[in-house]
């Protein structure tokens, strides 16, 4: 039989089911239903059921098929599942996350694996909202075909290490997000808006779960838990373990930016409050020292001011008494203001 070549395959967008079979060689066609693959493994090698958001009907097909557990179909249609593998008589079942970060939103989708002895199930898109996880991940396949002539195993590697350096791009958004909060913080702390920080922080909360139990569950492989990776295999998972524990240690790092941020956030908030109580300070400082000063200034004219102090002087001699009423009460301003001046330096003197 004759398969055509992997760069002229006519595949479909990554948005619906897809099936194929491997030949021995590596070599692989695209077929139209899982159970037409399902029958090509006559032929030998491998088949690869690529499901994108099937319905329970589409899995439960396989059971009988394919000998998948109905515990793990129900594992792969529930998008509250941490990562995690579990072993069955004819296959291991894995859950992995898919990460993207657009526009200050985190969306972590699951991906599914079924790997047995020559077959790998792979099951995207349950309530993703129509991202594709594996979206380009076909050209990705072509160029690295020559891998996979070790069967299953080594195409769920390819698969697995495709969606894990995906989110180096998710990491390095994030990260020049950070830059950003930072430099809007000690550039205007007034007007930084710290809810937006907030809701970083439980992204990054969610991504260390993430990462932490696909972390652990990469160790089981490596330990050779999975009966249908061979020794061969593991140097090339262990490698996808390197990168998971990195971003693991770049999402504790970038947790503890969040809190020195929050931190300096309020440090600098308090600083700006502070500065304006004391500008309050002295506003009122000035308004009590005119109010001294002048309180009993407006006590004489109030009772000076009308008839009696004419009637003391007679009211031939307002010329000279007016300047000299005038001029006794800037004299008592001037000690008024003399004494709460002497009385200000006084405390600080004796501090």
């Amino acid at each position: 039989m004759t398969w055509p070549r992997p760069d002229l395959i006519n595949f479909k967008s990554m948005a619906s089911s897809k099936f194929f079979h491997f030949s021995p060689s590596a070599v692989y066609y695209q077929v139209a239903s899982a159970e037409e693959a399902i029958a090509t493994l006559k032929e030998g090698g491998f088949i690869w059921l690529d499901f994108y958001n099937p319905s329970k009907q589409d899995l439960n097909r396989l059971t009988g098929q394919l000998d998948i557990h109905p515990l793990s179909v129900e594992d792969s249609l529930d998008t509250s599942q941490v990562p995690k593998i579990e072993h069955f008589a004819g296959n291991t079942f894995f859950i992995f996350n898919a990460i993207e970060y657009k526009e200050r939103i985190l969306s972590i989708d699951e991906v599914d694996f079924f790997l047995g002895k020559d077959f790998l199930i792979t099951v995207s898109g349950v309530n993703s909202e129509g991202r594709e996880p594996f979206s380009g991940l076909e050209a990705y396949i072509g160029k690295e075909q020559g891998l996979l002539k070790t069967g299953p195993a080594a195409l769920m590697h390819l698969i697995l290490d495709y969606v894990v350096d995906r989110k180096f791009l998710a990491f390095d958004t994030i990260e020049d997000e950070l830059d950003g909060f930072e430099d809007g913080l000690i550039g205007d702390p007034e007007h930084f808006s710290p809810a937006s920080l907030l809701t970083l922080r439980k992204d990054l909360v969610s991504l260390r779960k993430s990462l932490y139990h696909e972390r652990e569950t990469l160790i089981k492989i490596c330990r050779k838990d999975c009966p249908f990776i061979s020794d061969k295999e593991i140097i090339h998972f262990r490698d996808i373990y390197d990168h998971l524990a990195k971003f693991f240690e770049i999402v504790e790092a970038h947790r503890e930016t969040v809190t020195s941020l929050m931190e300096l956030y309020t440090s600098l908030l308090n600083n700006l409050m502070t500065r304006r109580a004391n500008e309050t300070n002295v506003t009122v400082k000035r308004l009590t020292v005119i109010t001294t000063v002048f309180m009993p200034l407006t006590l004489i004219a109030s009772i000076l001011g009308m008839s009696e102090w004419t009637m003391m002087t007679g009211s031939e001699n307002w010329r000279l008494s007016y300047p000299l009423f005038f001029g006794a009460m800037l004299v008592i301003g001037l000690v008024n203001l003399y004494l709460i001046k002497r009385l200000g330096r006084k405390p600080r003197n004796e501090a």
